[in-house]
C-alpha cells in the first residue's frame, strides 16, 4: 500500500463502486480491481463485492451473457476467443456454459461466412490457396472454431 494515498472507507468508497457497476456490467475481478485502488483490506474488499452481489450491482451470469453477445455482434468475436476472455476474467464454466448458449447457431454461422467472404474478396493479387489460407488464419485469430471455419472455407472455392 501506498502510505502517501488516505485510506479510504467502506462508507466513502459504496456510492463510487455502485456508480462504476451501474455504468455497464462488471464482473467480480473487475470490481475487485478497483477496490484495490481504494486501498481496501480483503476482508473490506470481500464485505463490498459481497453488498454489489446481494444488490444486484454485480452478476457474474448477467456480465457473460453481455459480454457475450457484445463481443460476438460488436467485434464479430468467435467462441473460442469469447471463451478464452471470459476465462481470463475468471469467469465460472457454469456461467460461461449459459451465456454461450445465447450465440445463436444460425446467426454465428451466417456472421462466420460474412466475415470469410469479405475478408476473402478483400485479398487481391493472391492466389487461391493462398487466399484460403489467409482466411482461415485471419478467422482462427477472431476465435472460430476451426471445422466450422474448413467448412465456409470450402464453400469460398465454389
Amino acid at each position: 500500500m501506498n502510505p502517501d494515498k488516505p485510506k479510504h472507507t467502506i462508507q466513502m468508497v459504496m456510492p463510487k463502486i455502485e456508480k462504476y457497476c451501474a455504468y455497464q456490467e462488471r464482473c467480480h475481478q473487475e470490481v475487485i480491481n478497483k477496490l484495490k485502488e481504494y486501498q481496501l483490506y480483503k476482508d473490506e474488499i470481500d464485505d463490498v463485492l459481497s453488498r454489489l452481489i446481494k444488490s444486484n450491482f454485480v452478476n457474474e451470469e448477467r456480465f457473460a451473457i453481455a459480454f457475450v453477445r457484445g463481443k460476438n455482434k460488436q467485434k464479430k468475436w468467435g467462441k473460442n476467443k469469447i471463451i478464452f476472455e471470459l476465462k481470463k476474467r475468471k469467469i465460472s464454466d457454469y456461467c460461461i456454459k449459459k451465456a454461450t448458449i445465447f450465440l445463436e447457431e444460425d446467426h454465428y454461422e451466417d456472421e462466420l461466412m460474412k466475415l470469410a467472404e469479405k475478408y476473402f474478396q478483400k485479398l487481391k493479387d493472391h492466389l487461391n490457396v493462398t487466399k484460403q489460407r489467409k482466411t482461415i488464419q485471419y478467422l482462427l485469430g477472431k476465435g472460430y472454431e476451426y471445422d466450422k471455419i474448413q467448412e465456409v472455407v470450402n464453400n469460398l472455392k465454389k
